[in-house]
């Protein structure tokens, strides 16, 4: 092999690793922690974070998160993390649980680090007084979820530049393909792998959330099929 090949091929390794490094690290995260790896490496993370094993099983950690006291599992495929989830440890009442889905419906329609579907909005998910919960569990099998997705590193300045080229008028022919790249790139169907969903869940007549951070890359696709 000569010099000059060998020194192309290390040059362009130098130049790929950062992204492929950067890949790697763009799943879901969970308090800052990627949703990836070995599971005894989650447990120790989440542990420095503060959880501690629970008496009754010591794979599932309890804790305090957003406010609540709370039970975390974390399940995997193929022997790599895939799914934290986070359930509430205390059942509460009908009446408290809608203002509990409610208030968090809010909170991550607020938070910056997520995005929805366009047609979504809280008061999609908004659940008024009237409604009834036990009724429609039992009888219509109705689901309560809210589902939202973190937004990939580059998805924020991508809007920004969309916003830009959408004020101008007229595009030239430069620029309306830019504005169809852009677009392109943020309806990609890798930004919507960083799932992050809530439910409600019923236990002898009590209700409680349970919250799943997904990481759709490491999710069972059919591969051992």
């Amino acid at each position: 092999m000569s010099r000059y090949f060998t020194n192309f091929i290390l040059a362009f390794i130098l130049i790929m690793l950062p992204a492929i490094l950067y890949a790697q690290k763009d799943v879901t995260q969970f308090l800052g922690i990627p949703v990836d790896g070995y599971k005894p490496e989650m447990l120790k993370k989440l542990k420095d974070n503060g959880f501690t094993s629970s008496a009754i099983k010591k794979d599932v950690l309890v804790g305090e998160f957003n406010g609540v006291d709370v039970n975390i599992h974390i399940a995997t495929n193929s022997n790599k993390v895939c799914r934290i989830m986070v359930a509430d440890a205390n059942s509460i009442s009908e009446a408290d649980i809608k203002i509990r889905f409610n208030k968090l419906c809010q909170q991550f329609q607020n938070n910056k680090k997520y995005f929805s579907n366009s047609d979504s909005s809280v008061s999609k998910w908004a659940l008024s007084e009237d409604e009834d919960i036990s009724y429609e569990l039992s009888v219509n099998s109705k689901r309560y979820e809210a589902i939202f997705y973190q937004k990939p590193a580059n998805y924020d300045s991508l809007n920004l530049e969309s916003s830009i080229l959408l004020k101008k008028e007229p595009l030239t022919d430069t620029e309306q393909d830019r504005l169809s790249t852009i677009w392109a790139k943020m309806l990609d169907e890798n930004n919507f792998k960083k799932v992050v969903w809530f439910m409600i869940n019923e236990h002898s007549g009590k209700y409680y959330i349970s919250m799943f951070y997904d990481n759709e890359y490491n999710r069972a696709s059919g591969e051992d099929l």
